[in-house]
């Protein structure tokens, strides 16, 4: 506390600064001292005397001349803070006071490389203030930037000398550095300066002019290149060239650039790269190798942008040796490297020119041939299994980190393998057939033992070990499925009908379908190549039914037959990746199997008699295939006597009485499902469990008829078939659905039980489930680790049960029930259309059942409930039942919803405010981590419902650019201004005109501008606050509620005003509404009066203009930007600045205003008649 005191008090705080930076101190006390003269340039100088001013630049010239310790004794520390304090000086006074600034610095590095090291920093740090971040009032950063852009030419010339210099005498030095001690410290010294002109050039090549850059025949590239062999200084060199060869501009100046296709700078950039990987994994030569790696990127990036059908740039000669060395990188065995040149492979393949040189349609195959390498998952950086493990280490944190990497870097290759096999389709599918030949007989290798306890017990059953994910055997299945979907589908976009090999692809189809396998890793990976490998089957239609008997043997997998064992994740997954290949074949060739509908009918009905055989799911996924190949009947009749037959089954079970009573009673609902039981073995032990798969099925077949079944797409088609019912008074036609009746007459029972699951949660219902399960009603951890972001742990997501115990199971059953009731109703609407909506009494029914008891419902169900449920009805709505259905319901609906949110966040409010006075709980599971999380999303979920209900999309720009400032530092952060056409839908004005609608409306939206999430504050002001207010203001708003509104969107702005996109939404929404209502509400102007620090006379001004229209001819980004600057008072900063004690850098006499003078002193004196007299004389 003294020391801060004394730097803020003290009076004589420069000569005190000064001696204790002297060079006879401790470093610790000398950089105090500097400390105190940096604060003393930072927060005094305004009101210092100019001889003061004068005496203290001297003694800091004077420091870096004399004052400091040689070059290798310095500490770091005492180097920065000293070119700070330049720095600042020079942000204060240069050009216009101190014109020999660049001389002073030029004098003081012939001093020696301790001063020319320094020196190096002081520009550095220049260009990073007043360039990079930018952290100066706009006229001194325009003065300062156009200075050193006049003098560029000499910073260049002075940088490339000093480097060149000191390298060299680097070179000699280092060569007998063997035989003296001394030669080496000065061998060190100039490699220290060398190492700081690189950082240096670093930070000017990003935005100087190009022609800096390519002067003299490209000298300065030249010399990067040489540098890339010499080890000291190879990586600020290959940071140098990758700043230089990304650089962005007009295509004219960027052409020199293309001297580094040249031989001399191949062979460099090569040479560097070959002995850098030869000198096996340190970490240095790794980071260079990256570097290197990126450099071939941006030069490949820069070929693509250069060479055009219109461009005089030619293909270089040495294009095929840059592809050679790109491929080195590619097939390197570092993940990480390889996967940094996919995005330029894509580039490549992708140019019109380039696509089609022989030397990159030579590249292909080689390429396609290390893609079969690199899909293969392995460099886990736990393991050792792979030379890529070592390099993962220094690159991934964990084995979570790599899964997380690899899976997008999978990701990238199928879209570049794609691209390539786009140019040669035939070399592709020839590579898959040859690899996939090879893994249909390669033994399996299931690699050591597994050591996952459920993988064990089966092993023991069958007698044969099985493959985890880690397996060698499994890597190379999945990689191989990987590279022959994407090869085989490209394939087909590609050829044309008559060249495609179909003998070739029925061949390999045939031998899959031959192939038989009882480990359920390697099963589903033939299922996929299945499913790759059957647009074939569309030219030979008599291999369909072996297809099928494939796919309905493995929806029965078992490892062990009639097995008691839970089924591991990996055997459901091979069940579920069957049933969901026959659904997606019956969606997508549903001609093709019509023709086989009978035989499927009757295996799905055998599979279906047994009611043990199948999982609910399983079975339902059966039926919606089959109801997928009804929809190709193309008759009415025909269809609904089906799906009438089809669901007798269900429709028996679920209007039976007993089931009556049991959905429409929550007491009985919860002894049926065995949720009031004690249980004494949780794993093994369910009594329940047929009842509940019996409501599960119903369930699920209900969704999967509502989803699936569906009249002709082709108008004719439906009218000769029976569907098309009439015409709206639009003349849009009217459609009946086959399923309508079917699925009409089970709504009542579907509405008891969604009545008695919301009851459910009542506190008493709640007491009533036993204690195995009082926490079946939780969320599972699965939705938890989804909601806070954690990755699931790798080994659990195949090997483990997939639900451990009965209490997991009960779980499992609640929150699916609950969502699939709701995805039916979501459903309903799209699907049965006017028969749905005009159902009596609709609004009523649906009232007291999915919106009861909703006080005591958890946010994590009330969030679906509103997206896949009264999203879609009300979207899917015409106009005709908006009155009648959606309103009634929307408006209690939307009045709730306000009033819990408002409740949630005042909690989560005063939470945070007792937490800044405890201890932050750190634990990122924690219970209120996770409310305060599901909180934000289930805002989210309302605010989106309410934009979609209310705005028309075509209006809607998505606009969250982050903020860019430009040259104004005034100037708005983004321009987030709606398009105008952001206008009310149809249903948004039917709700605006019911007032107690109308006014939770307006109230939700404005009151969350001031809830802390940013991303829904965003979208709501840019997409919604505005439309709904415009919709009320030719009405007669009383001032009061205008005042509230202006007031919430100021709050807005103190919670959300440190995040760019926010703020200038939330500005431009404040403007909106100032500018409109100001002059019919004095109100307005008695709430801006109360904003902290508001100038009033600036405030009268803006009014003036405002209410006087003959005024009115200012620009409307200037009133903008004077409005902000009107409320700056109440725009909220980020944590790190609320407290930071404000920097003023005063302006000088502008420099540039009419011509742009030569940086002569005479200009200086004489500019407008007024002498300034040089503050600080050489």
């Amino acid at each position: 506390q003294f020391c801060e005191e004394f730097k803020e008090k003290c009076p004589i705080c420069v000569p005190c600064g000064l001696k204790l930076a002297e060079k006879t101190q401790t470093a610790i006390v000398r950089h105090f001292g500097l400390q105190i003269l940096e604060h003393v340039v930072k927060f005094r100088w305004n009101n210092m005397p100019r001889l003061e001013k004068v005496y203290l630049k001297n003694n800091v010239m004077g420091l870096i001349s004399s004052g400091t310790q040689s070059i290798l004794e310095e500490e770091s520390h005492i180097k920065d803070v000293l070119s700070r304090i330049v720095v600042e000086m020079i942000k204060r006074e240069w050009p216009q006071h101190w014109p020999d600034m660049l001389k002073e610095l030029d004098t003081l590095s012939k001093q020696g490389e301790t001063q020319t090291e320094l020196v190096m920093f002081i520009l550095l740090r220049l260009a990073e203030d007043v360039v990079t971040f930018q952290t100066l009032p706009t006229q001194r950063r325009r003065d300062i930037q156009q200075t050193l852009t006049q003098n560029m030419e000499k910073i260049f010339s002075f940088l490339l000398t000093a480097l060149q210099q000191n390298v060299n005498k680097y070179r000699r030095m280092i060569s007998g550095a063997d035989l003296l001690p001394l030669l080496c410290s000065q061998a060190q010294a100039n490699c220290r300066v060398g190492i700081a002109a690189l950082n240096t050039l670093a930070g000017y090549i990003d935005w100087v002019a190009l022609s800096h850059i390519t002067a003299d025949n490209c000298k300065l590239l030249e010399m990067l290149c040489l540098l890339l062999n010499e080890p000291e200084l190879q990586i600020g060199a290959a940071e140098c060239l990758l700043i230089a060869v990304s650089r962005k501009g007009k295509l004219e100046d960027r052409k020199p650039l293309m001297v580094l296709f040249g031989d001399v700078a191949m062979h460099y950039i090569l040479s560097a790269a070959q002995t850098a990987d030869g000198e096996g994994l340190m970490e240095k030569h790794y980071v260079f190798l990256k570097r290197l790696c990126q450099v071939l990127c941006a030069l490949g990036s820069q070929l693509c942008a250069l060479l055009g059908s219109d461009s005089d740039v030619e293909t270089p000669t040495n294009f095929g040796k840059y592809l050679d060395s790109f491929l080195a990188f590619t097939t390197h065995p570092s993940q990480f490297l390889r996967s940094s040149t996919q995005t330029t492979w894509g580039a490549l393949f992708r140019h019109e020119v380039l696509s089609c040189d022989p030397l990159l349609l030579a590249m292909i195959p080689k390429y396609l041939r290390a893609s079969m390498t690199n899909l293969v998952k392995v460099g886990f950086p736990s393991k050792t299994d792979s030379a890529s493990c070592e390099y993962s280490r220094f690159d991934f944190d964990s084995d979570e980190d790599f899964n997380a990497f690899f899976n997008s870097f999978r990701a990238q290759q199928g879209e570049v393998m794609r691209m390539a096999c786009r140019l040669d389709p035939r070399t592709g599918f020839q590579m898959a057939g040859e690899w996939l030949k090879y893994q249909l007989t390669a033994p399996v290798d299931t690699g050591p033992m597994n050591c996952n306890s459920s993988v064990l017990f089966l092993s023991a059953k069958t007698g044969e070990g099985l493959c985890s994910v880690f397996s060698p055997s499994f890597v190379q299945w999945d990689a191989m499925t990987f590279f022959s979907e994407s090869v085989i589908s490209q394939m087909f976009r590609t050829l044309d009908k008559n060249e495609i090999p179909v003998n070739d692809g029925i061949d390999l189809l045939q031998l899959v379908l031959n192939f038989e396998t009882k480990d359920p890793l390697i099963l589903s990976c033939v299922l996929t190549n299945v499913s790759a490998l059957f647009p074939f089957v569309t030219y030979r239609p008599e291999y369909l039914p072996q297809v099928l008997s494939k796919l309905f043997a493995s929806v029965t997998f078992e490892v062990i037959e009639e097995s008691k064992a839970p089924r591991t994740r990996a055997v459901k997954n091979v069940r579920r990746h069957a049933c969901s290949s026959i659904i997606k074949m019956c969606r997508d060739y549903p001609q093709l199997v019509l023709p086989n509908f009978e035989m499927l009918y009757n295996h799905v009905k055998q599979l279906l008699s047994n009611e043990l055989l199948l999982t609910q799911m399983e079975k339902c996924a059966l039926m919606e295939a089959l109801v997928l190949i009804s929809n190709q009947f193309k008759d009415y009749e025909r269809q609904k006597a089906f799906l009438e037959e089809l669901m007798a089954p269900v429709a028996g079970l679920w209007l039976s009485p007993e089931m009556q009573r049991v959905l429409s009673d929550p007491e009985a609902f919860i002894s049926y499902v065995g949720a009031d039981n004690k249980i004494a073995d949780p794993v093994l032990e369910d009594p329940s469990g047929l009842n509940r798969s019996r409501i599960s099925f119903c369930v699920y077949t209900i969704l999967g008829v509502v989803k699936r079944a569906r009249w002709p797409a082709a108008t004719e088609e439906a009218k000769a078939g029976g569907f098309l019912v009439g015409y709206m008074p639009s003349g849009s036609p009217i459609y009946r659905n086959p399923c309508t009746e079917q699925v009409l007459k089970l709504l009542d029972n579907l509405l008891a039980l969604i009545r008695t699951h919301n009851n459910l949660y009542m506190p008493e219902m709640v007491a009533r489930l036993g204690e195995t399960f009082a926490k079946a009603l939780d969320m599972l951890d699965v939705e938890k680790n989804a909601i806070l972001g954690l990755p699931q742990p790798l080994l659990e997501l195949y090997d483990s049960p997939v639900y451990k115990t009965v209490l997991e199971r009960m779980q499992g059953f609640f929150c699916t029930l609950y969502d699939n009731c709701f995805h039916i109703l979501g459903n309903a609407g799209p699907s049965m259309q006017q028969d749905f909506y005009t159902v009596e009494g609709l609004a009523t029914h649906l009232l007291s059942s999915a919106f009861i008891n909703l006080n005591n419902i958890p946010d994590y169900r009330l969030r679906p409930m509103l997206r896949v449920f009264v999203k879609p009805l009300v979207l899917s709505c015409p106009t005709e039942y908006y009155e009648t259905l959606v309103c009634p319901m929307l408006g209690p609906l939307f009045t709730y919803l306000h009033v819990r949110l408002s409740q949630k966040w005042q909690v989560i409010n005063q939470r945070s405010m007792l937490c800044e006075d405890d201890a932050v709980d750190d634990n990122p599971e924690s219970q209120e981590m996770l409310e305060e999380q599901l909180v934000r999303l289930l805002t989210r979920e309302v605010m989106d419902l309410i934009t979609v209900c209310c705005v028309s999309k075509k209006g809607v720009e998505h606009n969250t650019t982050a903020a860019v400032d430009g040259d104004d530092d005034e100037a708005m952060a983004t321009e987030v201004t709606p398009p105008a056409s952001a206008e009310l839908t149809e249903l948004g004005k039917c709700l605006m005109t019911q007032e107690d609608i109308c006014t939770a409306l307006l109230i939700t939206a404005y009151t969350s501008l001031s809830w802390k999430d940013t991303l829904s504050c965003q979208r709501t002001t840019t997409q919604l606050c505005w439309p709904l207010l415009k919709q009320v203001l030719p009405g007669n708003l009383l001032p009061d509620a205008v005042s509230w509104f202006f007031t919430s969107v100021l709050k807005g702005l103190q919670t959300h005003g440190q995040h760019d996109g926010c703020m200038a939404a939330l500005v431009h929404l404040a403007f909106q509404i100032y500018e409109a209502l100001r002059p019919r509400y004095t109100e307005l102007k008695a709430v801006m009066e109360q904003i902290p620090d508001i100038q009033r006379d600036s405030l009268e001004q803006f009014d003036s203009k405002l209410l006087n229209p003959t005024l009115q001819k200012v620009a409307d980004k200037r009133r903008k930007d004077h409005f902000k600057r009107l409320i700056t008072g109440c725009i909220g900063k980020p944590l790190g600045e609320q407290f930071r004690k404000e920097v003023h850098i005063r302006n000088l006499p502008s420099l540039f205003k009419k011509v742009k003078p030569s940086l002569e002193t005479d200009v200086l004196e004489n500019e407008d008649g007024e002498g300034l007299t040089e503050l600080f004389e050489p």
